[in-house]
C-alpha cells in the first residue's frame, strides 16, 4: 500500500501543471492578456497599462509595424509592471507573404522582420502572423510554398533575438476547405508547421476562429505542443463572433484539451473592446470559460 501510494504521488507530481490544476479542480495556469487596441480608455499608454493591471490582466499585446509607440509602450510596461508579451504583424492581410508578386512578398518580409525586432525591443516573445490568403490569384499550395519561403528568410533573426513566429488560424482559406463542413481536422496546419520544422515557428491558436469549421478542442489535441500562444474568442452559428461564452465553443472540452497537452502559455482576448467596464467583463469571461475559475 505504501509503494502504491508513493507511485501515485510521484505520478501526480510529475504530471504537467495544467493537468494537476484541473485534477485538483483549480483553474488552468494560463496568463490572460488582450490586444492593446481593445482598451479604449486612458490618456496615455501608461495610464491604460496601469488600469489593465489593476483590473487583473497579466499582460498586453501590441501591433507592429506601426501601431502603438514602442518606446512609450516599453516605458509604460516598466513603470506599471504589465508585460508586453508580443506583437501582431499589422500588415499581413494587406501585404501578403503569399502574394503572386515577389516584390510584395519582400515587403511583407520586411514587415515581419520589423515586427520581430519590435517584439524583442518591447520584451515580447512572439509575432502573430497570418501567413497568406487563398484567393483567385493564389491556390492553397502556392499560398503555403510562397509564405514558407519568406518565413524561412526571417528565421535567422527570430533565432538570434529569441522571438517566435506564430501562425494564426483565421478565415483566410488556408488549412481548411471553405465548404468542407464543421468537422475538418488540423492536419493541413500540422503539415505546414512541420514542413518549416523550426523551434521558432509554431501555432498561435485562435479558439473561436475555427468553430465554424471544426471543434477547437480537437485541433488543440492534434496541434499539441506546436501551440505556443492562444487567441480567445467565441463564435456561433446564430450570432457569429460575440462575447466569450455566448457562442458555440465547448469551453469545458477546450479546457480539458488544453490540460491534456499541458498548455501553460499566454491567452489573449480578441473581441470587441471598450471602456474599463467592458474590459473587466472580458477578463471575467476569460477566467470563467477559458480557465474554469
Amino acid at each position: 500500500m505504501l509503494r502504491r501510494h508513493f507511485l501515485a504521488t510521484l505520478a501526480a507530481a510529475s504530471a504537467p501543471l495544467s493537468l494537476r490544476a484541473q485534477a485538483a479542480g483549480g483553474p488552468l495556469p494560463i496568463k490572460l492578456s488582450l490586444k492593446c487596441g481593445m482598451a479604449q480608455f486612458g490618456a496615455s499608454l501608461e495610464e491604460k497599462f496601469r488600469i489593465l493591471k489593476e483590473l487583473g490582466y497579466d499582460g498586453v499585446e501590441l501591433d507592429s509595424p506601426g501601431g502603438q509607440n514602442k518606446e512609450e509602450a516599453l516605458a509604460a510596461s516598466k513603470s506599471t509592471g504589465l508585460p508586453i508579451h508580443g506583437v501582431v504583424d499589422s500588415i499581413h492581410w494587406k501585404i501578403r507573404l503569399s502574394d503572386p508578386d515577389a516584390a510584395i512578398r519582400e515587403e511583407g518580409l520586411k514587415g515581419l522582420l520589423t515586427a520581430i525586432r519590435e517584439s524583442k525591443a518591447c520584451g515580447g516573445s512572439a509575432v502573430l502572423l497570418v501567413p497568406g490568403v487563398v484567393d483567385a490569384k493564389t491556390d492553397h499550395d502556392d499560398a503555403c510554398s510562397r509564405s514558407i519561403e519568406q518565413i524561412r528568410k526571417a528565421l535567422p533573426l527570430a533565432a538570434e533575438l529569441g522571438v517566435h513566429i506564430l501562425i494564426e488560424n483565421v478565415w483566410n482559406r488556408m488549412f481548411y476547405t471553405e465548404d468542407g463542413g464543421n468537422t475538418q481536422s488540423a492536419e493541413k496546419l500540422v503539415a505546414y508547421l512541420d514542413e518549416i520544422d523550426s523551434p521558432w515557428v509554431g501555432s498561435y491558436f485562435d479558439i473561436g476562429n475555427h468553430q465554424r469549421f471544426s471543434k477547437p478542442a480537437e485541433w488543440i489535441r492534434t496541434l499539441g505542443k506546436r501551440i505556443v500562444k492562444l487567441d480567445c474568442k467565441d463564435w456561433g452559428v446564430k450570432g457569429g463572433f460575440g462575447k466569450i461564452g455566448e457562442g458555440d465553443v465547448d469551453w469545458p472540452e477546450v479546457r480539458k484539451a488544453l490540460a491534456e497537452i499541458g498548455y501553460t502559455g499566454w491567452a489573449t482576448a480578441e473581441v470587441q473592446g471598450g471602456d474599463l467596464n467592458d474590459c473587466g467583463e472580458i477578463l471575467a469571461q476569460m477566467k470563467k470559460h477559458l480557465l474554469g475559475a
